[in-house]
């Protein structure tokens, strides 16, 4: 059984693009969403804590990049970053930071919560994963575990509060969903409506190649094509993961390497159109 949850947001400078932190009724930890802009000049003391981060980027391409990481100061491991980025040791430019922080956190276990969150995020593919190094086999007592996990849980609710679903898994269908299909003379595709839009199942077999106007009409889509096949979620016309799409159109224009209407091209089993329903 799942409970509600009371969650308190402040506005540290009355804008949603200042500093926001976040708290959950009942727990002592924290976020602090924190522009990049505003970091040297900023002296809280809870960013000076012991914590986890998350640097959110967007490479060249648009794909959506974070970096996950941990620091026993968290203030002034992003100062780092900072200058290491312009000495030209990184190369990724992050524009916001969600730090978490807690009172009981120190250097063992934001290791394994670095790990776990890396290891997460991964699995729900939404963002390409900066972090190269983890610390794997980080030992500490099972009651701690118990107690990050539930750490965990509480960053994922945060987190996605904040407007970030770089933990948010891709939906799966239950026995209630209704599955829509989406083809053409070579594509086969397969999928239903879900909360972050429409997800595509795993299996589905695209196009094997776009007409000449999809990237002129459709040039988002296009791009969004080319991407998922140079990350590996398209492999030999085959999507190797489920992959939630922002709509319906998107997802059906992927797989038909064409401008394409979804509430149209995506029907049911009998044909009912999406439209329709």
């Amino acid at each position: 059984m799942t409970f509600g949850k009371s969650i308190e947001l402040f506005l540290i400078n009355g804008t949603t693009d200042g500093i926001v932190t976040a708290e959950l009724s009942n727990w002592n930890g924290k976020a602090i969403k924190l522009p990049r802009t505003e970091l040297l000049t900023c002296n809280r003391d809870d960013i000076c804590g012991t914590g986890i981060y998350f640097l959110f980027c967007q490479e060249e391409d648009g794909t959506d990049s974070v970096y996950i990481g941990e620091a026993e100061n968290v203030r002034d491991r992003l100062a780092k970053h900072i200058r290491d980025y312009k000495s030209g040791k990184e190369k990724y430019y992050w524009n916001t930071v969600i730090i978490f922080v807690g009172r009981d956190l120190n250097k063992t276990l934001i290791c394994y919560l670095e790990n776990r969150l890396a290891e997460i995020a991964k699995e729900c593919g939404r963002y390409a994963i900066l972090t190269k190094k983890t610390r794997k086999n980080t030992v500490i007592k099972e009651s701690q575990i118990a107690s990050m996990e539930e750490f965990i849980e509480n960053i994922k609710i945060l987190i996605n509060a904040m407007g970030c679903r770089i933990l948010v898994a891709v939906p799966k269908p239950t026995s209630d969903t209704i599955c829509l299909f989406c083809k053409s003379s070579n594509a086969d595709g397969k999928g239903f409506i879900s909360a972050g839009g429409f997800t595509v199942i795993k299996g589905t077999r695209t196009s094997d190649y776009c007409v000449p106007s999809f990237e002129i009409r459709s040039r988002s889509y296009y791009e969004l094509r080319k991407k998922l096949e140079a990350d590996g979620t398209i492999a030999n016309q085959i999507f190797t993961r489920d992959y939630e799409f922002s709509a319906p159109s998107a997802a059906s224009a992927v797989i038909l390497g064409r401008s394409s209407n979804g509430r149209i091209d995506w029907k049911t089993q009998d044909g009912t159109k999406l439209k329709e329903l």
